[in-house]
């Protein structure tokens, strides 16, 4: 049974991601998830981390899942894609394919924060991740996106990179430049319409399930 190792977002947790875990158990794939360190619990307990911590726990499951299986499918999450890009680079002879879901190579697209500030939901969202995530914590973010930039030219295993057009988090062009810039033989681009940052939880999050599991299917027949 081929691996999938899935990898959540920065200041989130597996929640972003079980769907598609799910989906992909249901297909005969085993999928791990796992809580980065830092995150799941106290704002103190993120204040006590960095990007190297994150990266490193990731870096700790995979291990563990390698010692299991001869090769594994890498599934990142937004700032999860960025981390997920460093490993897909570091054990590029064992990861079959690598999926960037919202990856935020060029974070906050100021144009979707506009349209949807005029839902109370949406502001009480941006209100308590901005009061509860530490400034230290942010820029740990924010060198792992800079520093990501010299990890896309070195991909070279099949990619697939989803984007949704409506993302209030990472600027639409992303995509764009993962796709430019990633020189993988392999690659395809899976724009959503309608989708937000939380592809898993989108109107079409069944689309884009399928569309991974295709991706992955192909992959590990190659």
């Amino acid at each position: 049974m081929d691996s999938c190792l899935f990898i959540h977002g920065f200041t989130g947790g597996e929640h972003e991601i079980s769907p598609l875990s799910r989906f992909m158990e249901q297909h005969n794939y085993h999928s791990r998830t796992f809580t980065l360190k830092g995150h799941g619990g106290s704002r103190k307990d993120l204040l006590h981390s960095d990007r190297h911590d994150w990266r490193q726990s990731a870096e700790d499951e995979l291990k563990s899942l390698l010692n299991q299986t001869e090769s594994v499918h890498l599934i990142g999450f937004s700032t999860g894609a960025l981390i997920a890009s460093h490993l897909s680079v570091q054990y590029q002879a064992r990861i079959k394919s690598l999926t960037l879901l919202s990856a935020p190579v060029f974070p906050l697209n100021v144009l979707e924060i506009l349209r949807t500030l005029g839902s109370p939901a949406m502001l009480r969202n941006y209100f308590s991740k901005f009061g509860s995530t530490p400034a230290k914590a942010t820029r740990e973010f924010q060198r792992l996106v800079r520093e990501s930039f010299e990890v896309y030219p070195r991909i070279e295993i099949p990619t697939l990179i989803v984007q949704g057009r409506r993302d209030h988090l990472v600027k639409t062009k992303s995509a764009g430049y993962l796709q430019q810039t990633i020189p993988s033989g392999c690659k395809q681009v899976l724009m959503v319409e309608n989708s937000g940052h939380m592809v898993c939880h989108c109107d079409d999050s069944e689309r884009i399930m399928n569309e991974v599991l295709q991706f992955i299917e192909r992959s590990g027949a190659s």
